[in-house]
């Protein structure tokens, strides 16, 4: 395998089956890491060495492989019929995981994100007219429960502490960190579904649950801007106070916070990412970052990933790394 790259790494999403043209993305543009979004089928030790292989064959390292069907999954976010199935696939994609080398997953602890009302509640224009995700508050207020019934704190709190009696072991196991999104958008509940990831003391408590040091944070920088000061510490204090526990940083920026924000370029928001950068720095963060949810096509993909490599240098230089 691919040595290592020191320090802040730069990653991106990549498809399952990469093509030609993704690889000479990646090359052309210098990425280090690639994150990986596939189904249950591809959670298995043939899959993923397939996949660590090409990619390192074109210099490109795995920090991330998820599996949509265990991640946001209203069965093991609800304690739905069939959780123990599921459970017993993510115990095995983990040890898969382990046997292929592949050290770090995501997961996120939502019901209902993938369903588009509860995830934006419309589209506007940002910098330049590009189209982008926008949620408000109060419309998303107005929307209809989004599952069979509501559902409280506790009983979220229960599901995600049962979910973490199982899985921090097996990743303990099989030496793979798992890192937790927060709920985005950081809300108390939405759509009827309380969302517990929602501030300093959810993280807090999820840590204290887990009490193991492979699980961490993936720390979304835009989902907490989206909160501001209803998540109890700001973007630079989360990352001060928890950054030994960051092991992957979700790196994009809104215009504003909650209760009305719109998704805008890294660099066209409220949040003044160099900043954030020099906050990861100051923490010898050594995980990676993700552009996430950029506005727009390829071309402000690649605009943002140049953006960040050109601040990371800078930041590195600063430090003299």
């Amino acid at each position: 395998m691919l040595a290592a790259v020191p320090g802040i790494k730069i990653s991106h999403r990549i498809s399952p089956r990469p093509t030609e043209e993704e690889l000479s993305f990646f090359e052309q543009l210098g990425i280090e890491y690639a994150t990986i979004w596939t189904r249950v089928e591809d959670a298995n030790e043939p899959y993923l060495v397939w996949v660590r292989d090409l990619l390192a064959a074109r210099g490109i390292r795995v920090w991330n492989v998820g599996i949509l069907d265990l991640h946001c999954d209203p069965t093991l976010t609800l304690g739905l019929p069939g959780w123990e199935e599921k459970m017993e696939q993510y115990l095995a994609y983990l040890e898969a995981l382990g046997r292929a080398g592949i050290g770090y997953t995501t997961y996120a602890h939502m019901a209902n994100i993938k369903m588009l009302p509860y995830y934006q509640t419309g589209m506007s224009p940002t910098r330049g007219g590009v189209m982008t995700r926008e949620f408000d508050e109060a419309l998303a207020a107005k929307l209809p429960p989004s599952h069979d019934r509501a559902y409280s704190d506790d009983e979220i709190w229960a599901t995600l502490t049962r979910f973490l009696e199982h899985a921090v072991p097996a990743a303990e196991r099989a030496g793979v960190r798992i890192g937790l999104h927060p709920d985005d958008p950081p809300l108390p509940s939405l759509g009827g579904v309380a969302r517990v990831i929602r501030d300093e003391d959810g993280y807090r408590r999820a840590l204290e649950i887990a009490g193991s040091e492979n699980f961490g944070l993936c720390f979304c920088v835009g989902t907490w801007a989206e909160g501001g000061d209803r998540t109890g510490k700001s973007v630079l204090d989360m990352i001060r106070d928890y950054g030994d526990r960051i092991y992957k940083v979700h790196f994009r920026n809104v215009d504003a916070p909650m209760p009305v924000f719109r998704e805008t370029f890294v660099d066209n928001g409220y949040l003044n990412m160099y900043e954030v950068l020099k906050a990861l720095r100051a923490v010898e963060f050594e995980g990676a970052l993700l552009p996430d949810h950029v506005p727009g096509g390829l071309i402000h993909t690649a605009y943002t990933i140049g953006y960040m490599k050109a601040m990371r240098d800078r930041v590195n230089a600063e430090w003299g790394c």
